[in-house]
């Protein structure tokens, strides 16, 4: 089988790792790619925003399956056009990234199917939005509609704060388009747990849940990132609640959108809020999510290219999908000055002296100048390792981070630590 992946960041570098381990996978590409996956795939220098160049030269070398990493594609079509072209894709179709591309579509789809998520209303007019805060009061939650790369959300602890975000989104336009429109939610309040799930159509297999951390200091402090880590399996999300989520969330969005005419397949992201009333949905993906991909691919005991290419196939069974008896934790090491902005060029130091057994570091933000990795990006890189507890996950990891440095580099120090309060 030949594969292609779409993207260059520490997602991408997961897929592109764990696909490479597949003796079905004959020839692996990645588009574009970073450095850091030269050893493992061709690199291909095309934009993802060249949806009909990734296309095309797919067909030219005659690849059987795509497997898309980012959001922006999928909610562009390039699954559609794959399609057309008579490539096997995993990732939804146009229709179907809705689910993440459109936060109010996202919304207006679980009120229709009854899934437990935030209540909530939608705006089209600054004003209008403002005058419901007010009449809200706070904390409450403001949204931005389209994609704003994880960073489209404000906890608003004061009214102030709420309106204020209004103002950035719907006019000052922070997140460019993706404000055109804004969805504000009531504030829940519970601990946060993300399952993923391989999807065909019609069947669903949940992956191990995980649990990411949004905010950039310690003790979930600071401004939200795009997560600073992640750790696997999370003991919030009981087999008893896991049973509970795929019944009243998983299987009713897949169902409802199948009603609706849209046919999801690929990997579907609940991103859930366990409340006093039960898990309740924050958000839906309609991808693998980062860091949660470093943290949960590594524990798959199963080979990922045919999980992937039944799913774009619709012929996913149950028994496809195992995992290790492990735990596994992902520690993000980013650059001076995010999430407000990103520091390129620094020179990174110590990779080669980090473990080779059972760690693993995926690059998110580098480049590779004179033999050397410098960074190019907010964040620069997942170190993952996988023991048999996580405890021993969470030292492991952490003794790795202190193998690599450059300058300004900063990480959280409590990745897993909610986990380790579960399991007490």
């Amino acid at each position: 089988m030949k594969v292609a992946v779409i993207g260059s960041g520490g997602r991408e570098h997961t897929l592109v790792w764990k696909l490479a381990q597949s003796p079905k996978v004959e020839e692996l590409y990645v588009i574009p790619g970073s450095a850091a996956m030269e050893d493992m795939a061709i690199c291909v220098p095309i934009q993802i925003s060249d949806l009909n160049g990734i296309t095309d030269y797919c067909k030219m070398q005659h690849i059987d399956m795509v497997v898309v990493g980012p959001e922006v594609p999928l909610t562009q079509g390039l699954t559609d056009i794959c399609e057309q072209a008579g490539i096997a894709v995993f990732g939804p179709n146009k229709d179907a990234a809705q689910l993440e591309g459109s936060k109010v579509f996202a919304k207006n789809l679980m009120k229709k199917y009854h899934v437990p998520t935030a209540s909530y209303a939608s705006f089209e007019q600054g004003e209008d939005a403002k005058e419901y805060i007010r009449g809200q009061g706070a904390p409450i939650v403001v949204k931005a509609d389209g994609l704003a790369a994880g960073k489209g959300v404000v906890v608003a602890s004061t009214v102030k704060e709420a309106v204020d975000a209004v103002n950035a989104i719907m006019e000052d336009r922070v997140f460019g388009e993706a404000g055109g429109k804004i969805v504000i939610e009531e504030c829940m309040v519970g601990e946060e747990a993300s399952l993923l799930a391989f999807v065909d159509g019609k069947t669903i297999v949940p992956m191990i849940a995980a649990q990411d951390h949004k905010r950039i200091f310690d003790k979930d402090k600071g401004p939200n990132t795009g997560g600073m880590g992640a750790y696997a399996p999370a003991p919030v999300l009981t087999p008893e609640l896991q049973k509970e989520v795929e019944q009243k969330i998983l299987n009713p969005v897949v169902q409802g959108l199948a009603q609706e005419g849209i046919t999801y397949k690929g990997c579907l992201y609940a991103g859930l809020m366990m409340t006093a009333e039960g898990p309740k949905v924050v958000e839906f993906n309609c991808r693998f999510g980062d860091p949660e991909t470093q943290a949960v691919l590594p524990l798959l005991d199963s080979d990922l290219a045919d999980i992937m290419y039944a799913c774009a196939k619709g012929k996913l069974e149950p028994s496809m999908v195992k995992w290790k008896n492990a735990f596994s934790c992902c520690v993000i090491m980013a650059s001076k000055g995010y999430p407000a902005s990103s520091h390129r060029g620094d020179i990174i130091s110590g990779l080669e002296n980090v473990e080779k057994e059972n760690v693993v570091v995926f690059h998110s933000g580098t480049v590779k100048r004179d033999a050397a990795f410098q960074t190019n990006g907010g964040r620069v890189l997942g170190v993952t390792a996988v023991a048999e507890t996580l405890p021993m996950a969470i030292r492991k990891a952490y003794e790795n981070v202190e193998h690599i440095s450059f300058p300004g580099m900063q990480y959280r120090k409590d990745i897993g630590a909610k986990g380790l309060r579960h399991l007490k």
